[in-house]
């Protein structure tokens, strides 16, 4: 099962989940985007024990914003968090600043693929669909913030693809409470069109081979 798995780790970033990032310019809560990490640590133990291909990745745009389409600097400034403007930890969701980097608590090990997407879905104008093929993937895991944005573009982008979907509810944050259940929800209509939604006690039966 490992050879065909991979767990996806989605913009646990500074950004999203320390005071002074992007998310907290832009008013979310971020005490509730980084709720999950302790969930996630464990889902990350699980998959390096079991050998799992990880992947994390990473929002952010080059330097010269020459990758960000104006009509999201648009949106971002009229949440009041302009991508590149400068913060606390650099400027906002620009590559090679503090703040775009992985929170220390789940910081890739050297061997591991960090995916730096300049979008919402973490296959779009990346690598990552190359990677998963090489390694022969079929289930992808998917974990991180925030549920109804990026977690969820990649769900779909990943589905379209023809991947098994397994999201870690409870090891995914959205970025107002009110959307995480709707956000799980929507994945199981149709027969589960979207894969599933698993606790993260399930997950971790899954990722170690447990009936």
């Amino acid at each position: 099962m490992a050879d065909a798995t991979a767990l996806i780790v989605i913009d646990m970033q500074r950004d999203f989940c320390a005071a002074g990032g992007y998310a907290a310019q832009a008013g979310l809560d971020v005490r509730r985007l980084s709720s999950v990490i302790e969930h996630i640590g464990m889902l990350l133990d699980a998959a390096r024990q079991s050998q799992l291909l990880v992947l994390h990745t990473r929002e952010g745009h080059l330097p010269d914003l020459s990758d960000c389409p104006p009509q999201k600097r648009a949106r971002s400034q009229a949440a009041g968090a302009a991508i590149g403007s400068t913060g606390p930890m650099g400027r906002l969701l620009i590559r090679g600043e503090y703040g775009h980097g992985i929170i220390d608590q789940l910081a890739p090990l050297p061997d591991e693929t960090v995916i730096d997407k300049p979008g919402y879905g973490a296959f779009y104008k990346t690598d990552l669909e190359a990677i998963l093929q090489r390694r022969a993937i079929r289930t992808l895991i998917l974990c991180g913030v925030t549920t109804e944005v990026c977690v969820h573009s990649t769900l779909r982008e990943a589905v379209d693809r023809g991947y098994e979907c397994i999201v870690a509810g409870d090891a995914c944050a959205a970025s107002n409470p009110a959307l995480q259940q709707p956000a799980l929800d929507m994945i199981a209509v149709e027969g589960g069109i979207f894969g599933r939604v698993a606790g993260v006690a399930e997950a971790l039966s899954f990722i170690k081979g447990a009936p």
